[in-house]
């Protein structure tokens, strides 16, 4: 029988597929996270998939329109009748015909992904780009060749405002004064432009904050007047269908004609959609949220504004914008009002994006004249550096590992996903945590069975690699030793893999290949870090920041234990939640952090890690588990090789 190669995302699990079996069958076999009350049977219409034809790199797979079946009757009843929107296609009708990249809508999950973008404290004057004024307006005569829009200027100006109006107010602002005996609120911007002009009334003022990652989408909305948080929210990035990482994502640009189109449509319809819940859930007005302010890394930042990302993903990555960007809010449909307006945070450089910058701002002050590295752990680490008074960047290329991807148990944060893991020294056999659950598990517990353990996620896999090191159950270089634990491991090819879990249907095991793709993620981050600290000629840091929405599930512990930071130790490292949101929100809260990040981004040193002729070797050295064994069997003391390039 032939069989078919399937990716389901956001969740990241890889399967194969019978010829003619269901897509439906599949992601129960695999435990992949889908709704169905009707057993498959294509009665409930909760089974709802997409499916995106064309070249998906990331995956090796191209997708033919005719690896799907036509429509089954089902399927146009459900079209016709509005409970299956026209893009998508039941899983239990849509039989596999050849390879797939299915995603699975956030509304046809059972349990959402979870994703951890929470908000965190910011020290933050208030001081935003729009405010407002309520004015009374003296009852013109006829001698005074009266005008409203220069009496409403006048007004302002006892605020110290010095403004003019635009061509909505000059609509609006004659009916308004006649209705309200001559008292209206002013809509000001950057304190030269009245945008809007509104009756009086107590409604408020109201921004968005959105850090746009390639993973997960977070938007923040705070009241102007007062500066208040008012509404969080975080969902997945659903260009996730596309590629788990940037380069694929670019890649399906490249193969894939109208590509750049298709992914920015996708990620202004979830940041539409993500706006529009939480004007919503606050009884906003059509005008009341008029400011967005958006950071993301280079290529989302990109794809965001409608710009092709391609240059992007080869040498020398020319970037179309680097700096502030402020677009009209009517060019981009977003469901805001007319005089809304989109700004974007500057870029430093190629591969270092606004999302740096924002988490930079946050950090900006504290770093100012001492020796401290900022990291984003993603599928792209964005590194920054400060040290003596100078600043420096970079980007490494790090992967998807570290989020679950290319693991072969590995699966996105979701419920029933392993997140915890312990290794006893002694006999070798592993505990865990999975999301949604605060117990620790391991085979042995009594209630296992009433688990739905469906893989090993981000966190997870970085803490499990540590234990694997520090119970010597891998060497140095990231080769297992059976033989210290034969009753954990069980062959794999010419070699062999750990039995995380042991269970009939389907265990969880970690594989060679898991160890080396997590080697090769590390490496790159301890190689770009490297190279930060020898271009500054920083010998230590004073505190080591891991920043978003991956750093803040980390243990310092394994951070250090693993040696992604070289040469920093536990009490050093700790997380900043997601800073990059906050960075957004510091700029939309205050024209004077705006002004701030402007000026400091000019004065931040780009370091490309491909022109730098240590990069490899620093690569190279950072390959090891620094707490392993080595393979003469000697432990190390957690020191790292610094063998030089000749």
């Amino acid at each position: 029988m032939t069989t078919h190669t399937l990716i389901f995302t956001p969740s990241g699990v890889r399967t194969t597929a019978q010829d003619g079996e269901t897509v439906y069958a599949a992601a129960l076999r695999n435990g992949v996270d889908m709704q169905s009350i009707c057993g498959g049977k294509g009665l409930c219409k909760r089974c709802q998939i997409e499916v995106e034809p064309g070249v998906h790199a990331k995956y090796n797979i191209d997708v033919h329109e005719e690896n799907l079946p036509k429509l089954s009757p089902t399927e146009k009843k459900a079209h016709h009748d509005g409970e299956l929107e026209t893009h998508r296609r039941l899983a239990c009708r849509a039989k596999v015909q050849g390879a797939l990249v299915v995603e699975i809508p956030s509304d046809a999950r059972e349990f959402e992904t979870s994703i951890q973008k929470k908000s965190t404290y910011i020290d933050t004057k208030l001081n935003p780009s729009v405010a407002l004024y309520m004015v009374k307006l003296d009852i013109p005569t006829l001698d005074e060749n009266p005008c409203d829009t220069i009496a409403m200027q006048n007004a302002l100006e006892g605020f110290g405002v010095f403004a003019k109006p635009n061509h909505k107010v000059l609509i609006k602002i004659q009916n308004i004064l006649k209705n309200y005996d001559r008292t209206a609120i002013a809509v000001v911007r950057d304190g030269v432009e009245i945008i809007d002009i509104w009756p009086p009334s107590p409604f408020n003022l109201y921004g968005a904050a959105i850090d746009i990652g390639s993973t997960s989408v977070a938007i923040y909305v705070y009241d102007l007047t007062n500066g208040g948080l008012v509404y969080e929210a975080a969902a997945m990035n659903p260009q996730i269908r596309y590629g788990e990482d940037l380069m694929s994502r670019v890649s399906y640009v490249m193969m894939n004609k109208g590509g750049e189109k298709k992914l920015t449509a996708e990620i202004r319809k979830q940041v539409k959609t993500m706006l529009g819940d939480a004007q919503k859930e606050l009884s906003l007005g059509p005008n009341q949220l008029l400011e967005v302010t958006i950071v993301g890394n280079p290529i989302m930042h990109h794809l965001f504004i409608g710009a092709d990302p391609t240059e992007l993903g080869q040498a020398p990555f020319t970037l179309i914008v680097k700096d502030w960007l402020d677009i009209p809010g009517h060019l981009i449909d977003l469901g805001l009002s007319d005089v809304s307006r989109i700004s974007l945070l500057p870029l430093i450089g190629g591969h270092v994006g606004a999302d740096t910058t924002g988490a930079y701002l946050t950090q900006l002050d504290g770093m100012r004249n001492k020796s401290v590295l900022l990291v984003d752990i993603g599928t792209n680490a964005e590194i920054v550096l400060s040290h003596n008074g100078s600043v420096a960047a970079c980007s490494s290329p790090t992967g998807p590992a570290f989020e679950g991807a290319e693991i072969s148990s590995g699966v996105r944060a979701s419920i029933g996903a392993i997140e915890r893991v312990r290794i006893d020294p002694i006999t070798k056999d592993p505990k865990f945590k999975i999301i949604g659950h605060d117990d620790w598990l391991s085979e042995t517990s009594e209630n296992i069975d009433d688990f739905n353990v469906i893989g090993i996620c981000g966190s997870g896999i970085f803490e499990v690699m540590a234990e694997l090191a520090n119970a010597n159950l891998v060497d140095q270089g990231g080769l297992f030793i059976q033989s210290a634990a034969p009753d954990r491991f069980v062959p794999e090819g010419k070699g062999w893999k750990y039995v995380l879990m042991h269970r009939n249907e389907k265990p969880i095991y970690i594989k060679q290949t898991d160890v080396r793709a997590v080697q090769l993620a590390k490496a790159a981050l301890s190689a770009g870090v490297s190279l930060l600290a020898q271009a500054l000629d920083c010998k230590r840091f004073d505190a080591v920041l891991l920043a978003g929405a991956f750093g803040t599930h980390l243990d310092s512990k394994y951070v250090a234990d693993i040696g992604i930071i070289p040469n920093a130790s536990a009490e050093q490292i700790r997380s900043i939640g997601n800073a990059a949101g906050m960075g957004a929100a510091m700029a939309l809260l205050s024209i004077d952090e705006k002004t701030k990040i402007i000026e400091a981004v000019k004065h931040i040193e780009k370091i490309e890690t491909a022109l730098e002729p240590e990069f490899q070797q620093l690569f190279v050295d950072a390959m090891k588990f620094p707490t392993a064994t080595t393979p003469s069997g000697n432990a190390s003391k957690g020191r790292r090789n610094k063998r030089r390039s000749k």
